[in-house]
């Protein structure tokens, strides 16, 4: 079991490790006496299973949304406050979200916004939700015109991953979530990118070695970024890598793909764009696409969804009046923040991943 500490005011931990989730009642803490458990319809017996084990310390109601990015609906989240109005929820009571991104991502948006914010612990399921949206207090929801356009910053009270539950994830799934885990490793720990090239199957294999290592590595990179700069005033952009095209794809897309498959194409065109603006090599923008193709993960998008993508980057939360911001590399691991005026720097760079 390991303990990443995510500083900040308030300051919390993520525990990575087997059987962890058992600790739930520890990490609510004595005062809570209720919690909405927000969770995934694949989790219901898990999460029938932590309602029992707390039965008798915390009444926990259960609530189950849909799947995927069709949690992220304000009419989602609505259903989760009603209950919560219903059950006489105060400020002394708690959320829990256990799920994959989506699902702590919504439950997370429910906690920040009931009483302008309550008690949040979240149980991760998947690589995707462990590394990246269960770390680090962003909470939102999509609305027609984007992704996670609509949020606030929550942070937990702690996270807890426990290994046992990534166990049973399809092959897919885990592959899609290690997207996040390689965009740790080009912005800011480059010994990620090693280790997955070193041996891609073990890499993504739960029971070995180099699986955890990946994870907490992943961890540690956004809990160090996001212990700085809580509310993304400067050095947690660089988070962003990949996101603006990945975002907008994931849009054009109707959230049918996968957030990893969509990032991993965003982050070829990010180095591409990187290539042309900010001097990053021909080898290290192969690079990227050599370590996605390894895990089978998506580098190339059709060519005639261009002006789709363009409109839906304009609207992007990212960008600043008419000025589109990406994060950039100068070299693999040295991101830095840029706003991109020239649409055809942005098209030059799309038509090398264009198919």
């Amino acid at each position: 079991m390991s303990t990443i500490t995510v500083s900040g005011t308030p300051g919390y931990d993520v525990v990575v490790g087997r059987g962890v989730r058992h600790s739930l009642g520890n990490v609510l803490g004595p005062n809570v006496r209720k919690a909405l458990l927000i969770h995934a319809p694949v989790m219901s017996a898990e999460a029938e299973a932590i309602r029992e084990k707390l039965k008798g310390t915390i009444d926990v109601l259960l609530a189950e949304i849909p799947d995927a990015e069709n949690a992220k609906r304000i009419e989602v989240a609505a259903f989760c406050w009603g209950i919560m109005g219903q059950s006489d929820f105060t400020r002394s009571d708690a959320v829990i979200g256990l799920g994959g991104g989506a699902t702590t991502d919504l439950a997370g948006f429910v906690a920040a916004t009931w009483l302008r914010g309550v008690r949040m612990v979240h149980i991760p399921t998947t690589v995707l939700g462990a590394v990246d949206a269960s770390v680090g207090g962003k909470t939102g929801i999509n609305t027609a015109e984007g992704k996670n356009l609509v949020g606030a910053f929550h942070a937990p009270a702690g996270v807890l991953v426990d290994l046992d539950l990534l166990d049973s994830l399809p092959e897919m799934e885990i592959r899609a979530g290690f997207a996040e885990i390689i965009k740790a490793g080009f912005i800011a720990d480059t010994e990620i990118l090693d280790i997955i090239e070193a041996d891609p199957a073990a890499a993504i294999r739960t029971d070995s070695a180099q699986f955890q290592d990946l994870l907490e590595r992943a961890i540690r990179v956004k809990a160090r970024v996001v212990g700085e700069d809580f509310t993304e005033q400067g050095l947690r952009e660089i988070l962003n890598y990949g996101h603006t095209l990945g975002h907008a794809i994931e849009h054009t897309e109707r959230y049918q793909w996968r957030h990893g498959a969509a990032i991993s194409i965003g982050m070829v065109f990010a180095a591409e764009l990187s290539r042309l603006t900010r001097g990053l090599t021909d080898i290290e923008v192969d690079r990227h696409r050599t370590i996605f193709r390894e895990l089978g993960l998506p580098t190339e998008y059709p060519a005639g969804r261009w002006p789709t993508l363009l409109a839906t980057m304009q609207r992007d939360k990212k960008a600043r009046g008419s000025l589109l911001r990406f994060v950039l590399l100068e070299s693999i691991g040295r991101p830095v923040v840029s706003g991109v005026a020239d649409d055809s720097l942005l098209f030059a760079a799309f038509h090398e991943i264009a198919s």
